[in-house]
């Protein structure tokens, strides 16, 4: 049965989406002074889908913001280094975390759902921070041109929430940014990604970013409590012919990347515990219109590789908050104030892009086509004479292009 509209609600600023970016531009436009509410349309933050790579840059903004202590308190593991096999008992470091200039020169392990909640906490400190969760937004509000708010259905019914600004951080399906109508660039994957837990080893060795990789396959493992959260590669498109092959075929594919799991594999029962995610990467040419803002993946999905979604995102967040603090609490938000958060954010997008389209041209799709792809000789070469070349993919990896430091309203004494 439908619901009457209910009387609309006001805030300074609605936050649609509670993930990575709409969480931390909540917080720290909270701390601000602005009176924020975030829509998050689940009723929790466990979602197998989200990654759990926390980035030096990340790390340092957590400590910024006072929130250490709580975040040390998280069960996480460390990656210092990615290395790789190139023969038996022959192993190199090409990823080296700790050379990089950071307080915190490593990343962290953590399940997003953990951090989504401490971030979500450190919100609720805040008098002027609402998180509304079990919230789905359904559309914009329109008001004499410009975006006005949004429409939400929730257990009550529907409502409509008013906002001088609307920012949207509602993923790569984003809803706001198709009711926007922004036009969006999709790039060339060459991939989809099947994923599926395992019990988990005591050894977390297992780990590493850089791909397990055979002919025709790649797989990522991620370490979580108590099991093992894995990424199987697949070529883009081919799900209904991969489950078309069975489940006998699919233990095989996962043991010829991962000996260690033995037996394990016979925790998958049913191709139905195997979750496909359609992957995309694609960018909006404009992030804005008047009264709204899309920024994190609803602005530009990153490809998995790397797990460098997150750390842009929240970048998105910090960007957003720093920038649009002063004229929220003015009031009015200008287009020219919007495009300025496009304008400091378009090139390390761009740049991530462009380096996730390479590796997807020159690796991962290669071997995606069967063959065996793997890092070239001549870089394996390069890094055992010249180690402080290792920094360079952890820069761009665990830093990135043109990293953000919380602004100084919201810095925090840790507690």
């Amino acid at each position: 049965m439908r619901h009457d509209v209910r009387v609309s609600a006001k805030t300074t600023c609605a936050i649609v989406g509670g993930g990575p970016a709409g969480m931390v531009a909540g917080l720290l436009l909270a701390r601000a002074g602005i009176d924020v509410t975030v829509l998050e349309k689940h009723g929790d933050f466990l979602r197998d889908f989200r990654g759990d790579t926390v980035h030096p840059t990340t790390l340092r903004l957590i400590d910024e913001l006072g929130l250490w202590p709580q975040f040390a308190a998280l069960p996480h593991s460390r990656l210092a280094q990615a290395t790789i096999d190139v023969s038996p008992g022959h192993r190199v470091t090409m990823v080296d975390f700790g050379r990089l200039r950071q307080p915190h020169p490593y990343i962290a392990m953590v399940p997003q759902w953990d951090l989504l909640n401490l971030l979500a906490e450190a919100g609720r400190a805040e008098p002027t921070f609402t998180l509304r969760m079990s919230t789905e937004a359904t559309g914009l509000v329109r008001d004499a041109g410009r975006v006005a708010g949004v429409r939400y259905r929730d257990a009550d019914g529907e409502g409509e929430l008013r906002a001088d600004l609307t920012i949207a951080c509602d993923g790569r399906g984003s809803l706001i940014r198709r009711d926007a109508r922004l036009p969006l660039r999709e790039f060339p994957v060459s991939f989809d990604v099947w994923w599926f837990r395992l019990p988990r080893p005591a050894d977390d060795s297992i780990y590493t970013l850089v791909p397990r990789i055979s002919p025709g396959k790649a797989m990522i493992v991620i370490p979580r409590e108590g099991y093992l959260q894995i990424a199987l590669l697949i070529p883009k498109g081919s799900d209904a012919q991969q489950r078309a092959r069975g489940l006998d075929a699919f233990r095989a594919d996962v043991l010829a990347l991962l000996p260690e799991a033995g037996d394990t594999v016979e925790a998958i029962i049913s191709l139905d515990d195997v979750k496909t995610l359609d992957v995309k990467l694609n960018r909006l040419r404009r992030w804005h219109i008047d009264g709204l803002l899309c920024i994190g993946d609803a602005a530009h999905a990153m490809s998995p590789a790397g797990g460098v979604g997150i750390n842009v995102a929240i970048q998105d967040g910090v960007a957003a908050a720093r920038l649009l603090a002063a004229p929220l609490r003015r009031g009015a938000v200008s287009g020219r104030e919007l495009a300025a958060v496009r304008r400091r954010r378009i090139v390390p997008t761009a740049v991530t892009q462009a380096l996730q389209v390479q590796v997807d041209k020159r690796l991962l799709g290669p071997i995606l086509r069967g063959g065996t792809g793997g890092v070239p000789p001549a870089a394996v070469w390069a890094v055992e004479h010249a180690s402080w070349l290792t920094v360079i993919p952890a820069y761009l990896v665990g830093v990135g292009i043109r990293p953000e430091r919380a602004p100084a309203f919201a810095r925090r004494p840790p507690k």
